[in-house]
Parts: C-alpha cells; sequence; structure tokens
C-alpha cells in the first residue's frame, strides 16, 4: 500500500501515520509524538525482504484499525487504535485463526479465561472496557470472582501491576497464589528466577535497583486500580487479573513498548 495511502486509511480513524525509510527489513512500529500531539511512527531495519503495509479494516466510530504486515513470507497483523487517552498498537498472536477485522482482533487479544466468561454471560456488547464478563483497563482484564474470600492477613495493599516495563497499574487491593519469584530491573524487564540472580556479579546484585516480584501468579484484585494513563476503575468485589494476548505473538518484536 503506498504511503498516501495508508496515511489516508489511518486519518479516517483521526491518527498520523509517519513511514520512514525504504520498506525493507524488520519493521519497528511505535507510537510518539511531536508539537501536533501523537502519531503512530513506523521504519526499517533496512537490508532485508521488501516490507507491504496494508490497512485491512478501519473501524470509525469506535478509532480503531487492523493493519496487515507482510515481510518476505512472514504476516503479521496489528490492532491500531485509541483507547481512552492515548494511541496504542498491540500485536495479534499468529495462532488466532479469521482475525479480518477489528473485531475479530480485539477478541483474539481476549486471554481464554475471558473468552470463557463472555461465552457464559452473553454480554450485550462483548468488546466494550465495561461489561458483564469483565472491566479492562489497557492490556489487563478484570473478571469477578464472586465466591473468591482470601484470607485477611495476606492481602496486600496499593500493589503495583506490570508487565515487567512501563508504568505500574496500582491495585487497592490485592492477592496473590502461587507464581514464581523473580528479580526485576531495567537491564531484566521480564525478570531472573534466584538462579540467575545468584549467577550475577555482587556488584550488580547491590547497586542495580532490583525489584522483587512475581510472575506469572493467579492474581486477583480489589477496590480501585489506578494508572496514570488510564481512567480509574473500582471493582466492586474480587476480580480475577488476566494480561491480555499480544505477549503471545511473535510479532511483539515489532512493537516498541508502550505503556
Amino acid at each position: 500500500m503506498e504511503t498516501e495511502v495508508l496515511e489516508r486509511r489511518f486519518a479516517v480513524i483521526g491518527a498520523r501515520v509517519n513511514v520512514v525509510g525504504p520498506q525493507a527489513g524488520a519493521p519497528r512500529i511505535d507510537v510518539t509524538s511531536d508539537r501536533r500531539g501523537e502519531f503512530f511512527d513506523v521504519r526499517f531495519a533496512g537490508g532485508g525482504p521488501p516490507v507491504e503495509l496494508e490497512v485491512v479494516d478501519v473501524d470509525r466510530a469506535d478509532r480503531h484499525l487492523l493493519l496487515l504486515v507482510r515481510e518476505g513470507q512472514e504476516k503479521s497483523k496489528f490492532l491500531c487504535g485509541h483507547d481512552e487517552r492515548h494511541w496504542f498498537v498491540a500485536a495479534v498472536p499468529e495462532d488466532a485463526l479469521g482475525v479480518t477485522g477489528v473485531a475479530a482482533a480485539k477478541a483474539a487479544l481476549q486471554p481464554e479465561l475471558v473468552r470463557t466468561a463472555v461465552r457464559r454471560d452473553r454480554p450485550k456488547h462483548p468488546l466494550r472496557r465495561r461489561n458483564a464478563a469483565y472491566v479492562r483497563q489497557g492490556e489487563w482484564f478484570f473478571v469477578p470472582a464472586p465466591e473468591f474470600d482470601p484470607p485477611a492477613a495476606f492481602v496486600l495493599r496499593n500493589e503495583p501491576l506490570s508487565r515487567g516495563r512501563g508504568k505500574d497499574h496500582v491495585m487497592e487491593l490485592a492477592f496473590r497464589r502461587g507464581g514464581e519469584t523473580v528479580y526485576v530491573n531495567e537491564v531484566h524487564p521480564g525478570g531472573l528466577t534466584q538462579e540467575e540472580f545468584e549467577q550475577l556479579p555482587q556488584s550488580q546484585q547491590s547497586t542495580d535497583h532490583w525489584r522483587v516480584m512475581v510472575r506469572n501468579p493467579d492474581l486477583y484484585a480489589k477496590g480501585s486500580v489506578r494508572h496514570p494513563d488510564h481512567d480509574t476503575i473500582v471493582l466492586r468485589g474480587w476480580h480475577r487479573v488476566l494480561m491480555n494476548t499480544e505477549q503471545g505473538a511473535g510479532a511483539m518484536r515489532h512493537v516498541a513498548f508502550l505503556d
């Protein structure tokens, strides 16, 4: 798709897109800003196969579109849109079948437990940020767990919620069960296990601003959930906390981390 055509397709949802350099080599998709505000920025590594960009679906009212990227024989899909206050881009998992439009891409980004809740509760608007099946804030879903009643002594207050990088979401009340203890910092946002951490030089262990976190626990939240880029949500009763599926997409390597 020619750059001018791509710009017109993004303009339909009120967005700007800037495509930089010859379209060859691995693409890098980012959301950045200038004096006119935020825009989508697409750059290429160069030296690789030609890359084709195509907008395959647009939802004007919801300000979302589905972008298809062809890099040689490889195809990747990205949901680009506006969520509350900012533009975002999310890679769609490659194993999601039948993703030909915006609605299907949104559904593909829902984790399986969220899709189960949607099938069970049959909300009138299954893709909205708040419905009978779940509440969503950014990449995090909160599914009601009305029978869950954790021991009060183990409930955490003002607990950070993070996928390793970016700004934390903060849960007023939280309860974690299971998972793996990891050491996290800017260099190791995905976390190091206890064994991996102990293999580091003592100087790095003591000076690199580590946080001890739990990876992949069963996580529940209640009360307010705050984030500077999103409206605060209030959970009446305990909810299971689940992250969207974009981390399972190989195409995430093309997305600059945004939070």
